[in-house]
């Protein structure tokens, strides 16, 4: 069998995902064909779907213009695997505002169960990176990049925290979150060679098992 594993390709680090993807689907021995997803008709066949990090309201606005936003909304509430990091941390949530200029109007996924604050950690220049415990993936840390990140502040349902970050204004952030058959990262794995979030995605939350 050969997975086809779909990229959101409208803005943001495309090319790093595509990159991430195949390192994983490689190290799994997999099976794979990648496909940009561009265009509604792109989102038929694939088996999972990732969300890169990028500009979140451009990433919205270029998806509702396409039509890819109702499209992918459907596929993923029907179980198609997605994992979206920072961007596409904020586009798969319910609940968004901005930690500068609060409630925003921006076009959502809105298919997993949190309220993210976008920018919690500061804009550009406060950007870092920092290992993280995150024990789904074993006792390693995971070295975690943080650009302009959001994090989630509530959950609900059957979402599920599976990183956590302290901040000194918001407290405990959740910085990881798997709900169903949905993944977000407020980090960028995609910029890491440590594989290990792509393949948690593609074998615990796709279901696609390592020959």
């Amino acid at each position: 069998m050969t997975i086809i594993a779909g990229v959101l390709a409208l803005q943001g680090d495309i090319e790093e995902h595509v990159q991430a993807l195949e390192r994983a689907l490689r190290e799994l021995n997999i099976s794979y064909r990648i496909v940009l997803v561009k265009k509604v008709e792109h989102l038929s066949n694939i088996d999972l779907i990732t969300i890169p990090g990028g500009e979140s309201t451009t990433i919205g606005f270029l998806s509702r213009r396409t039509g890819i936003l109702d499209k992918l909304k459907e596929r993923i509430e029907n179980g198609l695997p997605v994992l979206g990091t920072c961007a596409g941390m904020v586009m798969m949530a319910k609940e968004v505002r901005d930690a500068v200029v609060g409630e925003t109007s921006q076009p959502l996924l809105g298919v997993m169960d949190m309220s993210v604050i976008r920018n919690v950690f500061g804009r550009q220049r406060e950007s870092f990176e920092i290992d993280l415990k995150i024990p789904v993936l074993g006792e390693k840390p995971f070295r975690a990049v943080f650009i302009r990140a959001p994090a989630a502040v509530k959950l609900w349902n059957d979402a599920q925290p599976l990183a956590t970050l302290r901040h000194e204004k918001y407290g405990e952030l959740i910085v990881m979150v798997r709900q169903r058959n949905m993944l977000a990262c407020a980090f960028h794995p995609e910029l890491v060679l440590d594989t290990r979030v792509h393949k948690y995605f593609i074998t615990e939350v796709a279901g696609f098992q390592q020959r």
